[in-house]
């Protein structure tokens, strides 16, 4: 059982997730054109408020690192003038795509002349809970906007003060659009405001849940309204006996230090026996040249002697840095069975030239984005053409993958009729 929280607690929750519902009910009937400026004039104001934005990372960025965070950590909370650009780009995307609310997924009409017909619709009220990428405020506030969902931004304390900043230039944009400023609210406090959100099942529509898995599964634990969570992201390549191995090259060098400390970057590469003494050494020349740890099962230490021994841990490790698994494997076979005991369904890649094995992968491997031929690094709303995610959902309902727009709606039915009555 939670414990309940402290009245003032309880009232700073209480007047959060009201001014929330009473935002998400005006936003419903908002003018398309209306969100959309309110997004367009967002960006404009990331871009003017720049310099105070990096300021304010700048006190987040040296917190983390008295703190003794690592690399990677600091990697995801730190901001730059491309990354605020990336940021308003993002807000412009959305703002220029299509509005989702009142799409009519499908229509039909009964034989007693009903005509029904099935229309999305906002969500509602969206609680997101997130740690050190301050661009999930951005990215969370334009997506939930321009569907109509009023939102509740919960990042973590490391990036509190580069938070603040944005959602100040997102809050402005709301009210000068003529949309009501609660429709994006930042919240600060601890626990025990996380805590009393969890447990307001009655104003709260959906939690989406990104971060550590020690906060992913105390949101679990303590939530009384449904999450959407984005659990580890320990994504394969596999390299075929067919592949071309130089192209192989290229795409596991983007998919491992592109960016090594997101979700999408590869954990483990698998590489079939036929191929891997053409292909090891050189692929493990060239990650060490990018600064890149390499652990090798047997089969891999015997083509690349010093290459360090992969523990049973590794193949189930997130590293999120510069450290790669490397399994030689047998058959198609034993690389699908490797990705369906270790991968946790964010993304997994195939490089071959065999159609047959491209098809294969494609309707075997159970992961909510699978690839033939590219990075796993595509497994991002902006690269799939969505301006921008509020997460990557490894569930199954009622989202999975990259969630834009249309993740951020729901639907009813709209039945229209001239007296009938049922029989």
């Amino acid at each position: 059982m939670n414990a309940r929280p402290s009245p003032d607690v309880g009232a700073r929750v209480d007047a959060l997730t009201s001014a929330a519902r009473a935002a998400a009910r005006a936003l419903a009937t908002a003018p398309a054109r209306a969100k959309d400026a309110a997004l367009v004039e967002a960006a404009a104001r990331l871009r003017r408020t720049e310099g105070g934005i990096l300021d304010a990372n700048r006190g987040d960025v040296e917190r983390a690192r008295a703190a003794g965070e690592s690399a990677a950590f600091v990697d995801r909370l730190t901001l730059t003038p491309a990354r605020i650009d990336a940021m308003a780009r993002g807000l412009e995307e959305i703002a220029a795509l299509p509005d989702p609310v009142g799409e009519t997924i499908a229509a039909w009409r009964r034989p007693n002349g009903l005509e029904i017909a099935q229309v999305r619709v906002p969500i509602g009220v969206v609680l997101t809970i997130y740690e050190s990428r301050p661009n999930v405020t951005a990215d969370s506030a334009a997506l939930c906007l321009k569907t109509a969902n009023a939102v509740l931004l919960k990042g973590g304390s490391e990036a509190q003060a580069t938070n603040a900043a944005i959602a100040d230039a997102l809050r402005g944009a709301v009210e000068a659009s003529g949309l009501p400023a609660a429709a994006v609210q930042l919240v600060d406090g601890g626990r025990e405001v996380v805590r009393g959100l969890l447990g307001r099942d009655d104003r709260i529509d959906v939690v989406i849940a990104r971060g550590g898995e020690q906060l992913k599964r105390t949101i679990l634990e303590e939530s009384r309204i449904p999450v959407i969570k984005h659990f580890e992201g320990i994504c394969h390549l596999y390299v075929d006996a067919s592949a071309d191995l130089a192209m192989a090259e290229r795409i596991c060098l983007n998919a491992k230090v592109q960016r090594p400390s997101v979700c999408n970057a590869i954990e483990n590469l698998l590489v079939h026996e036929r191929v891997a003494p053409g292909f090891l050494p050189a692929m493990v020349a060239a990650l060490r040249t990018n600064r890149c740890e390499v652990r090798g099962d047997p089969a891999t230490r015997a083509l690349v002697p010093d290459v360090a021994p992969a523990s049973d841990a590794d193949w189930d490790t997130e590293y999120l840095d510069l450290v790669l698994s490397v399994a030689v494997v047998p058959s198609m076979d034993a690389a699908l069975a490797f990705i369906a005991r270790h991968s946790t369904g964010l993304a997994e890649a195939i490089v071959t030239e065999d159609l047959g094995a491209a098809r294969r992968f494609l309707a075997e491997v159970d992961s909510a984005a699978v690839f033939v031929n590219a990075s796993t690094r595509f497994t991002d709303g902006c690269e799939f053409g969505f301006g921008a995610e509020v997460g990557i959902s490894t569930n199954r309902l009622h989202a999975r993958g990259p969630m834009g727009l249309r993740e951020l709606t729901t639907y009813k039915y709209q039945v229209l009729g001239s007296g009938q009555v049922r029989d």
